[in-house]
């Protein structure tokens, strides 16, 4: 048995019955781009995250960019984001115009440091980025204050925590507005890219929609520079089926991080991921910090477990941003992390057996027998009897 790093399959089965039938019907209509399937999902997640307007967009990079300029984010504005997230943060700043200053980030949940936040603030800062990394929220109470003092606005990068909660408050309506992607390895994913913006302010929804047509709200009209960046029909139809059992999915994601944790809590040479008080964590990727990842990376290979590594090159050492106009500071914390992370496989439709084998082979990477271990064998049976159906 293999274990894959995540199964897109699985879940795509899982709501064929409810899509195929739409698609057809999309189809048929000949109305790709738009129209009511988009207009229902827009509603639907605005609806989820609590924001009052949701606009669909073609992917999560055009969703931060077009939420970075309706805020106001031009020729050289500093955007201040960190430095342990993907790129595609730092290529929406850049995309937009503006001056990424890239901060450290917390040593134990790995999210954006306020106190750094705070040291690199200046007055050219107009927007602080909050990346909701791996699942859960960064400390956005922390944030809003540094923000208002400033004059900046809090711009959430959600991508990463469909339905991650902080303080009982759905990710995606935590700031003055957020963008999120949908690209398919997402807690929820379309069949292709896909992304959206959501936000309580009508101005800014409407700036953002506008964008995303070329500046246009009639298409003949043009008020501002834009681009094309609108969600399609297929995507909306499939997000809307995936989004009535995200909940589900995001508790069996926390139930396989639970095993893990479990699991493995006792090797001393890893570091386990943290969910940081105030968080509902939807665990998008279960991160652990080994000294020797390249080692234990090939260990669980050869026992037939895929891993992944988010992010091997913090930003501020990025080839691809070496020549942009940026502001570093100094990121102890995101080096340190950056040599060290590997994601281990987390999905919702991973069985029993799958968890156990990940358990069991990292253990045995340690050099630790799972097979004379009275606490492991009672776990896995723990694990076999309660697990949920997949």
């Amino acid at each position: 048995m293999t274990v894959p790093f995540t199964d897109l399959a699985a879940q795509q089965h899982e709501v064929d019955d409810e899509v195929l039938p739409r698609l057809r019907a999309a189809l048929a209509s000949g109305v790709f781009v738009g129209g009511p399937e988009v207009d229902a999902f827009e509603r639907e997640y605005a609806a989820y995250t609590g924001a009052r307007h949701c606009v669909g967009m073609g992917s999560g990079t055009d969703a931060l960019e077009a939420a970075l300029r309706a805020v106001g984010v031009g020729q050289g504005v500093e955007v201040i984001l960190p430095a342990n997230t993907f790129i595609a943060t730092a290529e929406a700043v850049i995309r937009a115009g503006g001056i990424p200053v890239l901060v450290d980030v917390d040593a134990t949940s790995l999210l954006i440091d306020p106190d750094a936040v705070e040291a690199a603030s200046s007055t050219a800062t107009r927007v602080i980025v909050a990346v909701h990394l791996h699942g859960q929220a960064a400390p956005v109470e922390d944030l809003v204050p540094i923000a208002r003092r400033i004059g900046a606005v809090l711009v959430e990068d959600a991508a990463q925590s469909h339905g991650a909660r902080r303080h009982g408050e759905v990710s995606g309506s935590l700031g003055r507005i957020a963008a999120t992607s949908f690209a398919p390895g997402t807690n929820l994913g379309a069949a292709g890219d896909g992304g959206a913006v959501t936000t309580d302010d009508p101005s800014l929804a409407r700036a953002v929609r506008m964008i995303g047509s070329h500046g246009s709200e009639d298409g003949d009209e043009h008020s501002l520079l834009g681009f094309t960046s609108r969600l399609d029909a297929v995507q909306a139809i499939v997000l809307s089926a995936k989004l009535k059992r995200l909940e589900d999915w995001n508790a069996r994601r926390r139930a396989v991080a639970s095993v893990y944790s479990a699991l493995l809590h006792d090797i001393d040479e890893v570091v386990l991921p943290q969910v940081a008080n105030g968080n509902e964590h939807v665990w998008h990727h279960y991160v652990v910090r080994v000294a020797n990842r390249e080692h234990v990376a090939a260990q669980l290979a050869a026992a037939g477990v895929a891993t992944g590594i988010h992010y091997p090159v913090p930003l501020h050492r990025s080839r691809a941003l070496a020549d942009q106009r940026i502001r570093r500071t100094d990121c102890p914390v995101a080096d340190a992390a950056a040599d060290e992370l590997l994601s281990l496989p987390i999905f919702p439709h991973m069985t029993a057996r799958q968890v156990v084998r990940v358990t069991r082979a990292m253990r045995e990477a340690f050099g630790l027998r799972p097979e004379g271990d009275p606490f492991v064998r009672e776990r896995e049976v723990d694990v076999t009897g309660a697990w949920p159906a997949a």
